[in-house]
């Protein structure tokens, strides 16, 4: 420190021999001083930036997540939520007769958009093939991934984080009934169509060596064209994950012509993903999903959303109306229950128009997608497996 301010205290003589002797050629002539009228570069610069920041474009506001500003900033500066899904699946994510792109994982968005902006029509639905799935939210171009996703390890690691499981399903095979197989493990040699770049193919390839199989497995790029592929008789059989095969299994000509075997040879938690590096908004996202599972075990449906205490301690805490459980670090309001439950109902009334009765008709009563809190005794954990952080 003391050489450089001798050096800088040196004569002007001083440094042009250093300069000269450096930069092997003569010491520019100084430029001239700026007019008075004129500010200097530093003087401008604050107000230029201030200028660049007064007013960010739609653009500009759609990637301030990107540029330190939080997530749920650049959603409300934007005032929409985008989310990659899809529209090829009944029941999770497809189109109904009205032109509107439906199902389970667009209600999630949906409760999403209720949560942060009050409205859960202010979506955007960003249609991805299996294989886009990874890039799509690595990239961070989207809130959130909602297309049948199964959470593993190396995904979670990788891609982003993975907010809640809201669906447990495992991989099975549909076959038609004249090839005469009854169970997966008869496969032997047999071709089998399934979806490139998902945890379907490594599980098929899996179950085919561990087993002795000798599988064919031909892959197609997205779910429609491995079920027009099976459908035309290119494989024996196609495989995916149980729900889906059901699903989709509404879609073929003659479906009672086919037959889904017993094995499940996976485990596939499905459930909504969003990017690394802002955990507040993974924060929110895990809320919402917590709001729906919640509301349903208080018994809390869109037709019975309270606005005033109702003595029930669980229920009025949910609903904003006593005590809290963490909307204001959130950056949500005291009664964002009630806009999710009023905008979507709850998990139940989800689960029952997309994936119940009114909808694909899975059964859930006493499977793995019923309620923990759906026990046969009140305090024992023999229900199902949906469950949330407690909110409180």
């Amino acid at each position: 420190m003391k050489r450089t301010i001798k050096y800088l205290a040196g004569s002007a003589l001083i440094l042009a021999l250093v300069a000269a002797m450096a930069c092997g050629q003569e010491e520019p002539p100084a430029p001239p001083a700026p007019a008075a009228s004129e500010p200097t570069a530093a003087a401008a610069a604050p107000t230029q930036a201030m200028e660049a920041t007064a007013a960010p474009t739609a653009e500009e506001a759609t990637s301030m997540d990107n540029q330190g500003d939080s997530r749920l900033d650049a959603v409300r500066a934007r005032d929409k939520v985008i989310c990659a899904s899809r529209n090829d699946v009944p029941g999770y994510g497809y189109v109904d007769d009205n032109g509107n792109n439906v199902g389970f994982d667009i209600d999630l968005c949906r409760a999403l958009a209720a949560a942060v902006l009050g409205d859960p029509n202010k979506i955007e639905i960003r249609l991805i093939t299996a294989a886009e799935r990874g890039p799509t939210i690595q990239s961070g171009e989207v809130d959130m991934l909602v297309r049948t996703v199964t959470w593993t390890t190396s995904r979670d690691a990788q891609w982003g984080n993975y907010a809640q499981t809201m669906f447990y399903d495992g991989q099975g095979f549909m076959v038609r009934k004249d090839l005469g197989v009854g169970s997966a493990l008869e496969l032997q040699g047999a071709s089998v169509c399934v979806t490139l770049g998902t945890t379907t193919e490594l599980n098929l390839q899996d179950f085919s060596n561990q087993n002795g199989l000798n599988l064919e497995v031909l892959t197609f790029e997205d779910t429609p064209a491995v079920v027009a592929a099976y459908e035309s008789g290119q494989c024996d059989a196609f495989t995916n994950d149980r729900s889906q095969l059901a699903a989709l299994g509404t879609g073929l000509q003659n479906r009672a012509d086919h037959v889904i075997l017993p094995e499940t040879i996976s485990e596939e938690p499905l459930g909504p993903v969003v990017p690394h590096g802002d955990d507040q908004w993974f924060d929110i996202v895990k809320t919402v999903m917590g709001i729906l599972i919640y509301a349903e075990a208080y018994g809390v449906t869109s037709g019975n959303v309270p606005s005033t205490a109702t003595g029930d301690t669980k229920v009025d805490r949910l609903m904003g109306l006593e005590g809290a459980f963490g909307q204001e670090p959130l950056g949500l309001s005291e009664t964002v229950a009630q806009d999710v439950i009023n905008a979507v109902g709850n998990y139940g009334e989800i689960y029952a128009r997309n994936l119940g009765p009114d909808g694909i008709n899975l059964p859930r009563e006493n499977g793995r997608n019923a309620l923990w809190a759906n026990a046969p005794c009140q305090d024992c954990p023999k229900g199902g497996q949906i469950y949330a952080a407690p909110l409180r």
